[in-house]
Parts: structure tokens; C-alpha cells; sequence
């Protein structure tokens, strides 16, 4: 996807919530302002409409989560393969793409990101004719993917986690950020920590997944994911490990590519999993 600059019209627009679904141009970014009904807040998110977008048809939507530290603009504008990727997957399948700030920067999907999330997704099943929602990111993203996949398998089609941790109860860095977020810590809320871990939630994940790790990886490792893929493959569910050894915290562009195909060519053809 090509992005272009917005001019102070659409700028306005999106503030005021009143771009009609044919005003932008394909591969715009449009900074959206909306109202957050956890606690009414103004809250933000960048949608990116495909080539050849047609309002009338139905149009899968494609919604990238940042990392730690970062906000919406990360999976719009960063060169990181897992943002070019993500990006280049959304323009390849003609999708809606997506990138919210979900209370950047230190989200980790608590309670007011994961509304936020349910909110955006409901005002874009109103506004365009959403056939699939397919959901990634990196790092804090990543797990925030799993997170929300986990809390509302109904709203989610397909998942790409990419260097992310699977189990919040045993992860042991950004514990101030995330008991902020989760509104207090594994002793005060222990319930909210479990809840959040996909790992924990397995059999919530019906969906086709694909899962990135290094096995270098420090600042997230990877030991959880590594868990709940083998724990999904033993349910016999849909999903890819791409594990590399020596690979740190990071997803090179070829294994984000695989990732995102792996999952978007199953959704893209219909897959009618069981859910069982």
C-alpha cells in the first residue's frame, strides 16, 4: 500500500466521524476520532481502504495491533518487516486495513482496550459490508491479538501473532504497564491476567492461527506460544509455528509473509471450521 498525506478536509472529516465509505482514496490513511463508550474518551484508529474498493460488496477487514510503546501509526508507516508484511497482505487480498491506538502505548488488550476493539469492529460492520476479520501484531500486539481472540472468538475470523506471549500469568516484563492496564496486579487481579492468556484459553481458539517465535527471544519469550501451538495441534485446530531458533525478537519479513498466508488463504476461501 501507497500512503499519501491527508489534507485538512479529511483531517476534519474523520474528526467529526463523516467519511463516507467512497470519499477516500485506496491507500490513504484516514486518522479517525471516535468516542469511547468505557469511559467516553476520544480514542483513535487509521483505516485503509483497499484498490478497487467497492462500498457495495462485501470486504474482508484486516486489524494490525502495535507494539509496546508505539500507537496506530506503527503498522501504517514503520519499514519492520512484520508492518510491511501485514501491510502488503492487507493490499494483496484487497482488505480494509485497520491500525488502532487501543490505549497506546502500553495497551496489553486491559478492559478498555478490548472495548475499544469491539467498538471499532461494530461501527465498521455498520458502515461497510464486513465478510471477515482477521487480526495481528508484534510483540505487546501479538499478544493482544491472542488476547482479544480469546475474550470474542465470535467477532474473529483469523489470527497472526508474531513474537507475542501466550500466558500473561507467568510473563514477567511490563508489569507496571500492564497492571495499569489490567487495573492491578496478578495478586490484586489475578482473574484478569488468566482470562487475557490465550494459552490459558485454548479451546476459545477455533480459528486458523499462525504463531511466530525466537527462540532468543528475551523480552518476550517464546516458551507459552511454543505451548499453545502444540496444544492446538493436539486439538486438531488450524495453525502454523514458525519457530526459529536462534531468531530474537523479531519476524523477518518471508516468515510474516507465510504467517499471513497461511491464515488468509483459509479465511479468503470460506473456511468453515467447526467449532465444536
Amino acid at each position: 500500500m501507497k500512503f499519501r498525506f491527508m489534507n485538512a478536509r479529511m483531517i476534519l472529516l474523520a474528526v467529526l466521524g463523516l467519511i463516507p465509505s467512497g470519499l477516500v482514496s485506496a491507500g490513504e490513511p484516514v486518522d479517525v476520532v471516535f468516542k469511547a463508550t468505557f469511559d467516553g474518551s476520544a480514542e483513535r484508529y487509521l483505516i485503509v481502504q483497499p484498490e478497487g474498493f467497492d462500498p457495495e460488496s462485501p470486504v474482508p477487514i484486516l486489524i494490525a495491533l502495535h507494539g509496546h510503546g508505539s500507537d496506530r501509526w506503527q503498522f501504517v508507516i514503520d519499514p519492520r518487516s512484520e508492518c510491511r508484511a501485514a501491510r502488503d497482505a492487507a493490499a494483496k487480498n484487497r482488505m480494509i486495513y485497520v491500525s488502532p491506538d487501543y490505549r497506546a502505548k502500553t495497551s496489553w488488550m486491559g478492559p478498555a482496550a478490548e472495548s475499544d476493539l469491539v467498538q471499532i469492529i461494530g461501527v465498521l460492520r455498520h458502515r461497510y459490508k464486513v465478510n471477515k476479520v482477521v487480526i495481528c501484531g508484534g510483540s505487546m500486539g501479538a499478544t493482544s491479538a491472542l488476547t482479544f481472540a480469546t475474550l470474542h472468538p465470535e467477532l474473529i475470523d483469523g489470527v497472526i501473532s508474531m513474537n507475542g506471549t501466550a500466558n500473561l500469568v507467568e510473563y514477567n516484563q511490563f508489569q507496571e504497564a500492564i497492571s495499569v492496564s489490567f487495573g492491578g496486579s496478578k495478586q490484586e487481579k489475578p482473574e484478569e491476567y488468566r482470562k487475557r492468556s490465550a494459552e490459558l484459553n485454548a479451546d476459545k481458539l477455533k480459528m486458523p492461527i499462525a504463531l511466530t517465535t525466537g527462540g532468543r527471544d528475551t523480552i518476550v519469550p517464546p516458551d507459552s506460544v511454543l505451548r499453545l501451538a502444540k496444544a492446538l495441534m493436539h486439538a486438531n485446530r488450524s495453525v502454523q509455528l514458525t519457530h526459529q531458533p536462534e531468531g530474537g525478537h523479531e519476524t523477518n519479513y518471508d516468515d510474516a509473509t507465510k504467517a499471513f498466508e497461511f491464515v488468509l488463504d483459509q479465511v479468503m476461501k470460506g473456511d468453515k471450521r467447526k467449532r465444536d
